[in-house]
């Protein structure tokens, strides 16, 4: 999927498809891809995330901009998503920290022991975006509970394109058992500084995902068909 995207990408940001235009078929490009259609849509779908392109249903996908710039997870530009967490998330680990019951902190155990040993993506996705909202419910203030579940949808899109686009998993694991252990410790500069870390690091792997330039152009990306 990397490399078809990548590939698609390249065309835009060099003209090959200029704003406006549409992209071929997904038939015509998986032909010409040697790519299964599955692995094109993950592609399609990034390119979209990305700020690129735009499905419209019934008549295909058409480029919308030349170059990336704020990609949109669901109803929220990244920039916007991210402004938010560092307000609320990066405080209520602090409270959670100093709140927390015996309960909470099994939850959490038991949540990232189950992240650590997952290797399909839909469900680790899943389950980090349920992370998250147990540290909010560790914070005992419900308000902080609805502001993550009405950004939960936009988490897990972030957290899938992040994984696929910037192998965040395993680094995202080891983030969360920083947080979990501050959190266990009851430190609320700890949990603070961790969660604080967390989301610099989702904004740093955004931000190089967005400026890495495609390769040069090539007949077409090196992808066995059914990839």
């Amino acid at each position: 999927m990397e490399a078809v995207l990548a590939h698609l990408r390249g065309a835009i940001e060099r003209g090959q498809y200029a704003v406006g235009d549409k992209l071929p078929s997904e038939a015509e490009l998986c032909r010409t891809l040697e790519v299964s259609r599955p692995v094109l849509r993950e592609a399609l779908r990034a390119l979209q995330t990305m700020g690129l392109t735009v499905s419209r249903t019934g008549k295909g996908t058409f480029v919308v901009a030349g170059a990336v710039e704020d990609p949109t997870f669901g109803d929220y530009a990244a920039s916007d998503l991210l402004e938010v967490r560092r307000h609320i998330e990066i405080p209520v680990a602090g409270y959670a920290a100093v709140r927390r019951t015996p309960d909470n902190l099994d939850h959490l155990a038991h949540l990232l022991d189950r992240m650590e040993r997952e290797t399909d993506t839909t469900a680790w996705v899943a389950m980090d975006t349920l992370f998250h909202l147990a540290v909010a419910e560790a914070a005992q203030n419900p308000v902080f509970r609805r502001v993550i579940e009405e950004i939960r949808d936009a988490l897990a899109r972030q957290s899938a394109f992040l994984d696929q686009l910037g192998g965040r998993r395993e680094q995202s694991n080891r983030e969360h058992r920083a947080i979990l252990e501050a959190l266990t410790d009851g430190c609320e500069h700890d949990a603070v500084a961790a969660m604080s870390h967390h989301l610099d690091r989702v904004e740093t792997t955004l931000t190089d995902i967005m400026r890495s330039r495609p390769a040069e152009p090539a007949e077409r990306p090196s992808t066995g068909a059914g990839a």
